[in-house]
């Protein structure tokens, strides 16, 4: 039996290999240049694929030059990272960051949150605690009635105020 056999089961059906294993038959040159046509339309396929993807990647690729004392944002963390030197208020918070998430900071005294205003527990967390309630609405789902209200967060603008259901507020 042929290696590719008692691997999957059948026999291998490409063009170059059309005979038993042991049987010897001379391939015509037509069959052999028909395939080599294939294999070449396959690689002008996959090289044209590869292009276009690269042609994606290169749009969002440039080069970023930061110095220290420089403001940055922060998006999200991957593997490949760089590591910040943050402020001593700003130890407990993980220095390693991926550098398609760094952006230039553009002087905007509405981002600046002082770090004594929210507390951190020591897992990161913070709990968030509601100011003012801004509108209320009734949603009808399944024949069922609930009363959302429309809460405004300590620490957040009016326009990152969010429904909640009332029940949720009131406890």
């Amino acid at each position: 039996m042929a290696p590719y056999g008692a691997l999957y089961g059948c026999k291998c059906r490409t063009p170059l290999c059309w005979t038993e294993l042991g049987e010897r038959q001379v391939l015509g040159l037509e069959l052999v240049s028909k395939t080599e046509d294939k294999v070449r339309l396959i690689q002008d396929h996959l090289k044209a694929v590869s292009d276009k993807q690269k042609s994606y990647a290169d749009l969002k690729m440039r080069d970023i030059k930061c110095y220290v004392r420089d403001f940055i944002f922060l998006k999200r963390v991957g593997p490949v990272a760089y590591q910040l030197k943050l402020l001593l208020e700003l130890n407990y918070i993980h220095d390693v960051f991926h550098v398609s998430i760094l952006r230039r900071y553009r002087s905007d005294l509405s981002y600046v949150v002082s770090v004594k205003e929210i507390e951190v527990r020591p897992n990161l967390t913070f709990e968030d605690k509601s100011i003012q309630i801004l509108g209320c609405d009734v949603k009808v789902l399944r024949g069922e009635s609930i009363l959302l209200v429309k809460v405004q967060w300590r620490n957040h603008g009016i326009e990152e105020a969010t429904w909640r259901p009332e029940d949720s507020i009131r406890q």
